[in-house]
């Protein structure tokens, strides 16, 4: 879902965003020529001049205090720029995103909906969507959602919808269409390292327990495992009855991911 990025390019770009925001207008002035907007005709307020400027300024901040893990200030970004500019649909999908994370589940469904109704072909917005969806028990509704950002032709990532079909389509348990879509991301970059993991776990769903040992050595080879890797490796040790790796594997993930959902299934016995 999140491209990574390292803390200090983030402090660079977080850096960079705020000079911009104070070069063009301070929050309190924007607030106060927010409030205080003459009406246009009709009777609808006019928009500043700057005001799709000043929202996407203030969207694009937000996302990388979302990368960095900074929900909070995100959120009180996302809403400025809502406020600024309520006709920006980036915003409000942000937000939704922002938070589903913290578990406002309605409060997110709004924000989707209202950004939908603003620009129903946004393929970001799509993909979020459906990703939402998929993890909040609406599964089969998420795929259209991700169908529609992956044939959007000006979606710079399809990759990623492509990544969230897949692991969609797994929890389904249709497994042959997860992996065409997983297989498509690896005809264009071999070297894709979630979906090598997505592939692992689908072999995993299919009992291939050897295939799914020598996928997942190989990638915790060419990268720091995740917790989720970890999990995968341990429960198909177990599954091959291969006991000193699963107790080595379950000492690793203890020491290095305690907090994780992975480690606390671990711990009541849920390896499925």
């Amino acid at each position: 879902m999140m491209i990574s990025m390292s803390r200090r390019i983030v402090a660079r770009l977080l850096t960079a965003l705020c000079l911009a925001l104070l070069g063009t207008v301070s929050p309190a002035i924007a607030q106060e020529n927010d409030s205080s907007q003459s009406s246009g005709g009709f009777g609808t307020p006019a928009r500043p001049k700057d005001a799709l400027t000043r929202a996407k300024a203030h969207t694009e901040l937000a996302s990388l205090y979302f990368q960095s893990g900074n929900l909070i200030v995100a959120l009180e970004e996302l809403t400025l720029a809502t406020s600024i500019d309520p006709e920006y649909a980036p915003a409000f999908g942000m937000r939704g995103l922002v938070l589903f994370y913290i578990k406002e589940y309605d409060s997110a469904e709004k924000d989707f909906n209202r950004a939908l109704s603003l620009n129903d072909r946004d393929p970001e917005l799509n993909n979020n969507y459906g990703w939402y969806l998929c993890q909040t028990g609406k599964v089969s509704e998420s795929i259209a959602y991700f169908q529609k950002a992956i044939n959007n032709p000006l979606y710079q990532t399809p990759e990623v919808a492509h990544l969230n079909a897949g692991a969609c389509y797994a929890k389904l348990g249709e497994l042959d269409q997860a992996q065409e879509y997983i297989q498509r991301v690896l005809r264009f970059d071999p070297d894709n390292l979630q979906a090598k993991f997505q592939m692992a776990e689908i072999n995993y769903r299919r009992g291939n327990y050897d295939a799914v040992r020598t996928q997942m050595s190989n990638l915790i080879r060419q990268t720091e495992p995740t917790a989720e890797m970890l999990w995968l490796l341990l429960r198909t040790e177990r599954r091959l009855g291969n006991r000193s790796e699963e107790e080595s594997l379950t000492a690793q993930l203890r020491r290095q991911y305690p907090d994780s959902p992975e480690y606390q299934a671990l711990r009541k016995g849920n390896y499925e």
